[in-house]
């Protein structure tokens, strides 16, 4: 005997993400719809609503009207599910009169017959099998037999109230391939959800969902990134840094370079988020890499979200400097995790940092570069927004953010492809400049909410130990600008030529 249902609870679809977005699942005993173009993947979150029931020991029923059978069977072996069990397909194949031309022909055949027939066909399976849960693919199919908008929403209505007084939660899908804007099943459904693909210029397609609306009941408003791989669906819920509070003691990270910590006034503060900002080869990454290496050898957990550098080669030149991160890898402290940008959607991205400090709980977080993130969405018109929720949820979670964004040029005048400096609480500044006939590293702190720091310009290097930061530049003007004027001190400040 299947186990007694709990009507007082929601039923859950089963689908990672998407019952947070609802709030617990649906409200039972009443009629939703999910609509949604072709390959959009309603068919794969009805299996998995359907399946998540049977396996609680519900009596779940899949009325078809548009796919057979085999064609849904071969849909959940492709996620490697086997249908069957608490689970019933009722394929309703049209009559074999429709195939004959002489009927399509005859009067006596009229679509009111042939809806007729169909309604009384579902609700014969409802009457033999009593299901709680039942899937309805699809409306198009109905919307064709009904001929017109009155009689299309008199049908839905009828529909509804049969299934209400039968105790069943309903879920009606729509692949949207009339020709009319048909909104009518929008105002009949207890709540509206609707799936989109997009087709970016390059790379993969992207899709996400909305709730369109949910009767007396909160849900998470906004747009979701969602994915369907072998599985089923995966919808990644939009970021709300407000609901991820946590208490953390505020202490001070060092990097292990004593000259660094001191242009920095004495560390970085635990919960905070840096940005480096500068051209192509000054250092960027090395330099986060330091607080990585800093924080394994307190014990502390690291993750690295590299967009840029294939991890191969980045393990092989910090190898070369001494910095295992292939060790720290193996041992446990450092998850280093390879984005392809034209793979990835900004929602799955965000699950995947989450992920690392939720579970893993990692405390100090890179990411190498902001330039890869913002080609991970070229299309979006909120990379700040997105930015903006990550960083507050990782400073709300006590980690230590570090990000890099490679700016344009290399001496002289620099522009940045997107300005977050606002949104980091510390900003520090590398440069290329010319002195004494040799092209050298400057850093410099511009920015530091928690605490004070240095305000001046040091020279820097990249040795085979890693970065070697001098003392302050005081015998120079216009580092920044790339070409300095020499004042008085002379090279007062300079890294020796042959220093190591």
């Amino acid at each position: 005997m299947p186990a007694p249902v709990d009507l007082t609870a929601k039923a859950a679809l089963g689908v990672s993400g998407l019952d947070d977005v609802l709030g617990g699942g649906f409200t039972r005993n009443r009629l939703y719809l999910l609509e949604g173009n072709p390959g959009t993947g309603k068919t794969t979150i009805a299996l998995q609503f359907l399946l998540t029931g049977a396996a609680a020991g519900e009596r779940c029923l899949y009325i078809s009207l548009s796919e057979t059978e085999e064609e849904l069977s071969e849909t959940a072996r492709s996620h490697g599910w086997t249908l069957g069990g608490g689970l019933r397909i009722f394929e309703l194949i049209p009559p074999e009169s429709l195939l004959d031309a002489e009927q399509h022909q005859s009067l006596l055949y009229s679509s009111d017959l042939e809806l007729g027939e169909t309604t009384k066909a579902i609700f014969d399976q409802i009457e033999t099998l009593k299901p709680t849960r039942v899937v309805l693919d699809s409306l198009s199919e109905i919307r064709l037999l009904a001929g017109d908008s009155l009689r299309y929403r008199r049908q839905i209505l009828a529909l509804k109230h049969y299934f209400s007084r039968h105790g069943s939660t309903v879920l009606l899908l729509d692949d949207l391939t009339s020709d009319r804007a048909d909104k009518s099943v929008h105002s009949v459904a207890h709540a509206v959800l609707r799936l989109e693909e997009l087709a970016p210029s390059y790379g993969a397609e992207r899709r996400r969902l909305r709730v369109v609306k949910y009767r007396g009941q909160r849900f998470r408003g906004g747009y979701h990134d969602f994915c369907i791989s072998t599985g089923g669906v995966r919808v990644f819920p939009r970021l709300v840094s407000l609901e991820h509070k946590t208490v953390f003691r505020h202490d001070r990270v060092k990097s292990a370079v004593p000259e660094l910590d001191e242009l920095l006034g004495g560390g970085i503060e635990t919960g905070s988020s840096t940005l480096v900002l500068g051209p192509a080869g000054t250092g960027k990454s090395l330099l986060t890499i330091q607080y990585v290496m800093a924080a394994a050898a307190r014990g502390e957990r690291a993750a690295m979200f590299v967009f840029d550098e294939e991890l191969g080669l980045m393990l092989e030149r910090t190898r070369t400097m001494g910095f295992d991160l292939a060790g720290l890898r193996d041992r446990g402290l450092l998850t280093m995790t390879q984005v392809d940008a034209a793979e990835l959607s900004p929602g799955e991205f965000a699950h995947l940092v989450r992920h690392q400090v939720d579970e893993a709980q990692a405390k100090t977080v890179v990411i190498d570069s902001l330039n890869g993130y913002q080609a991970a969405m070229p299309e979006e018109m909120a990379l700040i927004l997105h930015m903006h929720e990550l960083l507050q949820y990782l400073n709300r979670q006590g980690a230590t953010t570090f990000l890099t964004i490679a700016q344009h040029g290399l001496v002289g005048d620099m522009q940045s492809p997107v300005d977050i400096t606002y949104l980091a609480d510390t900003v520090v500044l590398l440069r290329y400049f010319e002195a004494l006939g040799q092209v050298r590293r400057a850093i410099s702190v511009v920015k530091k909410r928690m605490g004070a720091h240095e305000d001046t310009i040091r020279e820097y290097r990249i040795t085979g130990n890693g970065l070697q930061v001098g003392a302050p530049l005081r015998g120079f003007q216009g580092v920044l600008r790339g070409v300095p004027s020499l004042v008085e001190g002379g090279e007062a400040g300079l890294m020796e030529t042959g220093a190591p």
